[in-house]
């Protein structure tokens, strides 16, 4: 791979997201968070820059740009609005169950549409009664012929107000080989979302409950083979949601210490910039450290994941790391902002919002460590890095990008 070329399209990518959100997602972020209500419109325009398609291979009309790639867009979103980081993050993490465990009728029928945007996609895996357990979920596929009947609730579902295809993990029998996933349109029969829900923060961002109700579905909706909805569930958390929601908190932080730098230059005390303090310039530069941390992390976990490398752990840590580390560095800037911080004319406290969305999803903080500790003491258990490597590397740049 030309390194050259390569780190040139990220460049040129990071510039062309950047533009986009200059122009077209900050003037809409006062109403997004006036009016709390997913925001349709921006999630479509956004979708139809083929973005969400970053990780789907160029024979299925995607950009086949990788983990990377997707990173920056993520990010670059995030620093303006959370939200539509975390919209494009839950889409993509929707693509995940179809590239790992989708036969090719499925990929050459929904790929394609959602690289062009015309389709968003989503995942539902978590149920009210179960939380992160997911062998504890009850909500049921049961075969009928050629087809299934679902029966269930689903929350914290991603999109599921602006979704168009969704990824349902349901109970086929006991245990863990008992889940299986199918592919549910949202205008099927039987299948609808319950009424939105106000939420603390990532405003314009819908992630509320999907309620099946005898709905029925082709088997050949079925991704996988029956009994594997727990490895589509594990794999796409994993590799992608946590990969996705670590680049919605690096947006975030990256917006936390431009504002907060910004503020300390152009507020005066003592007839100089409020940065010019020693104990404000500390803890300006504590967030500038973990960020610069934050980054790294983040970044070498998805560039392994590219290149087909074992980074499980890198991917755990990177989402530790970085969740942990924005949720500190938006106290620093509530704290150098003081009052002036509590006011929504500034951004800061919704900063501070949004980065706490990011702190449950794909595994909490303390997962995140077991996981870790589970590493150091030689127990971990399996790799989806490994066993998916050549599902998630990265394809090889053209002159064509």
């Amino acid at each position: 791979m030309d390194r050259y070329f390569t780190e040139q399209r990220h460049t040129r990518l990071r510039a062309e997201v950047r533009e986009f959100a200059d122009r077209e997602v900050r003037p809409r972020v006062a109403e997004m968070e006036r009016s709390r209500a997913v925001c349709r419109d921006l999630s479509r325009r956004i979708a139809r820059r083929g973005w969400i398609g970053a990780t789907i291979p160029r024979a299925y009309g995607g950009m086949g740009a990788g983990h990377v790639a997707k990173t920056v867009i993520i990010e670059e979103l995030s620093r303006h609005s959370g939200a539509m980081g975390a919209m494009v993050q839950a889409s993509q993490l929707g693509v995940a169950k179809i590239l790992h465990f989708g036969d090719e009728t499925q990929k050459k029928d929904w790929l394609p549409a959602i690289a062009s945007g015309s389709c968003l996609p989503t995942i539902a895996v978590t149920e009210a009664g179960a939380g992160g357990h997911v062998l504890g979920m009850t909500g049921s596929a049961v075969r009928d012929g050629d087809s299934y009947v679902l029966n269930g609730s689903k929350v914290y579902v991603g999109n599921s107000h602006v979704g168009d295809l969704h990824g349902v993990v349901l109970r086929t029998g006991p245990g863990a080989r008992g889940l299986s996933a199918f592919l549910v349109e949202s205008g099927r029969p039987g299948c609808v979302a319950a009424p939105e829900r106000p939420t603390m923060g990532l405003h314009g961002f819908g992630f509320g409950e999907l309620i099946l109700d005898n709905c029925r579905v082709p088997a050949a909706h079925r991704i996988g083979a029956e009994g594997e909805g727990l490895a589509v569930a594990y794999s796409s958390s994993v590799l992608y949601g946590r990969a996705n929601l670590t680049a919605v908190a690096l947006g975030i932080h990256q917006a936390l210490v431009d504002e907060t730098a910004a503020f300390c230059a152009e507020r005066r005390r003592y007839g100089a910039p409020l940065g010019d303090l020693a104990n404000i310039k500390l803890k300006l530069g504590q967030m500038q450290s973990r960020l610069m941390t934050a980054r790294l992390a983040a970044y070498h976990a998805v560039h392994l994941l590219d290149r087909g490398e074992p980074c499980d752990a890198e991917l755990m840590n990177a989402k530790l790391v970085n969740v942990e580390s924005a949720l500190d560095s938006a106290r620093n800037a509530m704290e150098i902002h003081a009052a002036c911080g509590l006011f929504t004319d500034r951004p800061i406290e919704r900063y501070l919002r949004d980065a706490h969305h990011i702190f449950a999803p794909a595994g909490t903080s303390d997962i995140q460590l077991l996981r870790l500790g589970e590493l150091a003491l030689g127990t971990a258990k399996g790799s989806w890095s490994d066993r998916l490597a050549d599902l998630v590397r990265a394809e090889e740049p053209t002159p064509a990008l």
